[in-house]
């Protein structure tokens, strides 16, 4: 059985997601920030994310600042921007895996992506305050969206 374990930093609490038993991944998820950030990732796979501000009432109802998932605790989809993205595909070409960090959606929370396992030493990092840089259109509570 082939077995993957990437960690990504920056995030609270522990995501775990299997592909299919022949090629389960683990992903550890850790928040390195002194508030809470909520993990959030796509139902299926290819996408984790942080959520920022967000509160929840007992039944999984809520809202986050960043990241929102239309207003669930379980997220059924996409987050809403801003946020910034863990994006992963496994198994592919020949059985490599590939990965990234994107703006695509913006960008909320920095963020490392790093391998932990199968020969792979090289993680990303978009670990800069980057808020600051962006002009003043993109700007929203928590974040910055992408133009």
């Amino acid at each position: 059985m082939s077995f993957r374990n990437i960690s990504m930093y920056y995030f609270v609490c522990v995501a775990v997601h299997g592909i299919t038993l022949a090629n389960a991944a683990t992903f550890s998820i850790q928040n390195n920030f002194p508030y809470t950030v909520w993990a959030a990732a796509a139902p299926g796979g290819a996408r984790i994310w942080a959520r920022t501000g967000c509160e929840f009432n007992e039944s999984g109802q809520g809202k986050c600042q960043t990241g929102d998932c239309v207003e669930l605790l379980q997220c059924q989809g996409y987050g809403l921007p801003p946020n910034t993205l863990a994006e992963y595909t496994l198994n592919q070409f020949d059985g490599m895996d590939f990965f990234d960090i994107s703006l695509v959606d913006g960008f909320n929370v920095p963020m490392e992506f790093s391998p932990t396992s199968g020969g792979c030493n090289r993680g990303i990092k978009c670990t800069s305050q980057i808020v600051g840089q962006c002009p003043s259109e993109l700007q929203t509570p928590g974040g910055r969206n992408n133009p």
